[in-house]
């Protein structure tokens, strides 16, 4: 991959943005980017740190007809049809010269396998793939994210060496997840969990402070017990335990909370698609919806539970 590659980015919000900005800091010397973003100041933004290498397109479609590798980072289901699918302005257009579409999105898999059939019908030579990320903004604005791709590593896949060594120039774990569908399946599941965690130990943190534990004593002993997570050890909702953590910064910037619900609601109809029984699914989702509707939680990094449940933040 020494050669200059003639990339695109469609996509630049709080993930997608530093995705994009790593993505062609390494690409090989000559590349180009070109991106489009409904926000014309983040795209701005990127030009002015690479001012050679980025242009700025109007539509999809624009960027299609110009780059041969597109990514997508996309907020929800809606928006990946209407970019790819639109028939004025989506990627799958007249003249689409991309032959590898990749979709970092979290979304539904029904969505996502109906672009990829969708794909295959418009281009026989195109390939699209679900590629969802895991390491929130911190790991996209390091490259340190784990990326599940919806494809198989065993050599049945063509594209599947040169879509490692791309995602690699965005994350740190790339994990190849079987086939389409799969990367989303994954993500949702790590999800799913994840949130789960996040919820235990801000209840946990909570009822440890009210009978009147010092926190930082309670997390040293979740670090080296079976309650130890990341979430706990990096992301710990109570406030002054991480000092990088959004919550020693009044939640600001992590993952939204109302993204979060999202995702949290889409493993939740994944669950009932397959039949997987879930005991704590409805709890949990009620809990991420509540606090995204709770105006002192809303645009908070989702770790703004221990917020919501009514836990001490001025405790030090």
């Amino acid at each position: 991959m020494n050669d200059p590659l003639k990339l695109g980015f469609i996509g630049l919000g709080a993930m997608g943005l530093p995705m994009a900005s790593n993505l062609i800091s390494k690409a090989p010397p000559g590349s180009t980017l070109r991106v489009y973003d409904i926000s014309e100041n983040s795209m701005r933004t990127l030009v002015e740190r690479h001012p050679v290498s980025v242009v700025i397109c109007r539509s999809p479609k624009d960027v299609s007809q110009k780059a041969e590798i597109i990514f997508t980072m996309l907020p929800e289901g809606s928006h990946v049809r209407s970019v790819y699918l639109d028939p004025s302005t989506g990627i799958l257009g007249p003249g689409m010269s991309a032959r590898l579409l990749v979709d970092c999105s979290t979304i539904d898999t029904k969505t996502s396998l109906q672009v990829a059939r969708e794909t295959e019908t418009h281009d026989s030579k195109a390939r699209f793939y679900d590629a969802p990320v895991s390491g929130g903004t911190l790991g996209a604005e390091a490259a340190s994210l784990t990326i599940m791709m919806g494809c198989a590593d065993d050599g049945s896949d063509a594209q599947y060496a040169l879509l490692d060594r791309l995602l690699r120039l965005m994350g740190k774990t790339v994990v190849a997840c079987g086939g389409p569908g799969m990367g989303l399946t994954a993500k949702l599941c790590n999800n799913y969990c994840s949130g789960l965690i996040s919820l235990a130990t801000a209840e946990a943190m909570n009822m440890g402070m009210r009978s009147g534990m010092d926190p930082r004593v309670l997390s040293r002993i979740f670090a080296s017990s079976t309650a130890q997570s990341t979430i706990c050890d990096k992301w710990n909702p109570v406030p002054g335990i991480c000092p990088d953590a959004p919550s020693s910064k009044g939640y600001a910037g992590g993952f939204k909370v109302q993204l979060m619900a999202k995702d949290f609601g889409l493993a939740v109809a994944a669950a009932d698609e397959v039949g997987a029984k879930l005991v704590l699914g409805r709890a949990g989702l009620e809990a991420y919806e509540g606090a995204s509707r709770d105006k002192r939680c809303r645009d908070r990094d989702s770790r703004v539970l221990f917020r919501y449940i009514g836990g001490r933040e001025d405790w030090e």
